[in-house]
């Protein structure tokens, strides 16, 4: 089995969640008392939250970079970085690093094109959802169509993820404001819509809403069970083989 390397703490609270989902695929492949190989890193979220409200990303790129490395010198042989905004300075993370990174909208677009799927909507934050690092690599690697949300509804999207989810306050309120912009970006054309912030699916599941759900923190955790059990690896690629129960 290999070593699967968390990037993680941003938040702890989806750190978590990686954690239980990674373990939890380990034993149900393997049985028994099996459990996955991991080393985690957990950053100092504050910090990094600072620097993205600074736009400061070189200096959070620098951060995520010495951590990265000090988690492939304890013995990883792959890396996730666990959240999808600081995937907008993966390409700084990944060239500090010889084993490969996991990237989660790869790992995501190979879900959604599993599901041969062409068009989906995007939540996330402010950064996830207007920046092109995440957006663009959908629409021009995977060839899909992704859909965002009105700005005000991109404002109140960013705000629960910070003020509510970070901090492990889960509304009712905010769920279903959440399930309303759902809806709305099925109208806009999507086929379903991806959970682009690790913390949504703590607020957000698939049985509040009709809508198809892309979990991008179950579908990272089951592409890094994936590479575990393969034989080999290659940098920068994701695993084939996503399964199915992580969406």
């Amino acid at each position: 089995m290999k070593t699967i390397g968390l990037l993680g703490g941003m938040s702890w609270e989806s750190t978590l969640t990686y954690y239980t989902w990674i373990n939890t695929g380990i034993r149900d492949a393997l049985g028994g008392l099996h459990s996955a190989e991991i080393i985690l890193y957990s950053v100092e979220f504050a910090a990094i939250e600072r620097l993205q409200n600074l736009g400061q990303w070189d200096k959070a790129g620098e951060r995520l970079a010495d951590a990265a490395k000090k988690i492939e010198s304890a013995g990883a042989d792959c890396l996730l970085i666990c959240t999808n905004t600081m995937h907008k300075v993966a390409q700084e993370v990944e060239a500090a690093i010889s084993i490969p990174l996991l990237h989660i909208a790869d790992a995501t677009a190979l879900a959604v094109k599993n599901r041969q799927m062409t068009g989906v909507g995007l939540l996330g934050t402010r950064f996830t959802m207007e920046d092109d690092f995440y957006r663009g690599r959908l629409e021009e690697k995977f060839g899909i169509n992704v859909y965002i949300p009105e700005d005000e509804e991109r404002a109140m999207v960013h705000r629960v993820i910070y003020d509510e989810l970070c901090c492990g306050t889960i509304s009712g309120d905010s769920r279903k404001a959440f399930t309303h912009v759902i809806k709305s970006l099925a109208d806009k054309g999507a086929q379903a819509v991806i959970l682009g912030c690790t913390e949504i699916s703590l607020l957000v599941q698939q049985q509040d809403t009709s809508i198809p759900l892309f979990d991008t923190t179950a579908i990272h955790a089951d592409a890094a069970v994936q590479f575990a059990l393969s034989s080999s690896g290659q940098r920068g690629s994701i695993v084939d083989g996503v399964r199915r129960r992580a969406i």
